[in-house]
């Protein structure tokens, strides 16, 4: 078996259009999950080459440093909890992490700050924030629901947080995309 950590995997069309490549390719695999394609066994040189120049190409890497893996493992399992549709009440963020990795969060913490200029803590908060963003693009929930969803604390934390990290409150959000004749996000 080889197990392929690939780079911007963020949802399940992600999935999919890995999938789909391997098929094309005839590359046996087991499964392919956010972050990472589990082979059957181990490609030849030729045939990796042409997965890893077709993945580049629909927007994907495969990883080869153990310490970007880490890091893609990280955002892997963030997007999962946001994929699921409903943060856990009272989820820690620290102590998934560690479960998800087996490893000190500290380390891990510094690890990422240190690659991607930004916190954990941070990373997830823009994670979550795009999330609210997408919930109201298409309204499928108020602000009330999006902040129990999200398990945030209020929808006054909400909506601080949205504006910390947007510039602008969720009303104000709703009012431009209104106004915008395609939407923006």
């Amino acid at each position: 078996m080889e197990e392929l950590q690939i780079k911007n995997m963020v949802c399940p069309r992600c999935i999919m259009a890995v999938e789909n490549l391997l098929f094309d390719k005839q590359i046996a695999f087991e499964k392919v999950v956010l972050g990472k394609a589990i082979l059957l066994q181990k490609p030849s040189k030729k045939l990796m080459v042409e997965l890893e120049a077709d993945l580049i190409r629909m927007g994907f890497e495969i990883l080869q440093d153990k310490d970007v893996q880490r890091i893609e493992k990280i955002k892997s399992s963030l997007h999962q909890v946001l994929q699921s549709g409903e943060i856990p009440s009272g989820f820690n963020l620290m102590e998934y992490i560690k479960s998800n990795l087996n490893e000190d969060y500290c380390k891990l913490s510094h690890l990422f700050s240190s690659m991607e200029g930004v916190t954990i803590e941070k990373f997830f908060i823009s994670l979550k924030i795009d999330k609210v963003k997408e919930w109201l693009f298409y309204e499928e929930m108020n602000l009330s629901e999006i902040s129990y969803k999200l398990d945030y604390s209020s929808v006054q934390h909400l909506s601080s947080q949205f504006k910390k990290v947007t510039g602008m409150t969720p009303s104000d959000y709703k009012k431009m995309i209104k106004k915008s004749p395609e939407g923006w996000r």
